[in-house]
Formats: C-alpha cells, structure tokens, sequence
C-alpha cells in the first residue's frame, strides 16, 4: 500500500484538491516527523517547515501552527486565548481531536473542528511545508494560503 492510499492523508488531500487542484502532496523518502528532519529532507530552512501543535484548555482543545525553529509560547497562548492554563494535547488526544498521529498531524483536514492560530513569524517564507496526515508526508503552501485553507488566525504565540 502506498502512503497516499493511507486514509489520513487521503483526508489532507481531499482539502487540498478542494482548495486548489494543483496542489499535491509530496512522499518523502525518509521521515520529516521533526522539523529538523522534514527540513533535512526537503533540504529547506527549519523555520519553513510547519509545526501543528494541539493544544489542552479547560474546555477545549486549540491548534497552533509554529515555525519549526520556534516554540510555543504559554504564557503567549493563554493571553491569546484569554485562559489560565493551557496544556499540551496527549498523543492520544492528538489521535481522537484531529485524527492524526504525532509527527505527522496537518493543519487541515481533521476530524473535529478546531480553532487554529498561525504564528506570525511564519509569514516571512514564500513557501512553507505542512504534515500531510503521515510522517513521510507533506505538502508545500504559501503564508496566504494556509491562512486561508485553515481559516487561522494570524498571532505572535512563540517565544
């Protein structure tokens, strides 16, 4: 079975297609389940390679999406969603929220709505790549566009 028959990317490319029928999912030979390694892989910058981070509060649960050489803010995320506390998703959580194993949860196409913040600093790459549903998966986008397909809100949540 090849990795694009694999159900959760099938779900990433079905959105993609919708959105714009050029766009395609990329196979990689070997895993981009870290930025480091998707960036060695695609032999672009950390910092293009998108990190979807899910995110725990006290009654629901937030993605964010950060560039790969930055890290999530807290103390950003929780005056940004105006809370107290805020919790990294369980791999569980991850699985049964979005429908996706760690290491290659897309900004798109998951199984329950969530709301999604885009760090502002991804804005300065012409082109940025995303996990498609699976570790050997992604798919590459402009700044505008993944605001658009994922109708994110653009904030500063890194440190």
């Amino acid at each position: 079975m090849s990795l694009l028959d694999k159900e959760p990317v099938k779900r990433v490319e079905k959105v993609l297609k919708a959105f714009d029928p050029k766009m395609s999912i990329i196979v990689l030979d070997s895993s981009a389940r870290t930025a480091l390694e998707a960036a060695s892989s695609l032999g672009c910058e950390v910092g293009a390679i998108v990190k979807s981070l899910l995110f725990k509060t006290e009654d629901q649960f937030t993605l964010f999406l950060v560039s790969g050489d930055k890290k999530a803010s807290l103390n950003k995320i929780k005056r940004t969603l105006k809370i107290k506390a805020a919790l990294m998703a369980s791999a569980e959580e991850v699985k049964n929220i979005t429908g996706y194993t760690i290491g290659g949860v897309s900004p798109v196409g998951h199984l329950s709505k969530i709301d999604i913040f885009i760090d502002n600093s991804l804005e300065k790459f012409d082109f940025l790549f995303a996990a498609a549903g699976h570790p050997n998966c992604v798919f590459k986008i402009k700044f505008s566009d993944l605001q658009k397909i994922t109708k994110g809100q653009i904030e500063e949540i890194t440190e």
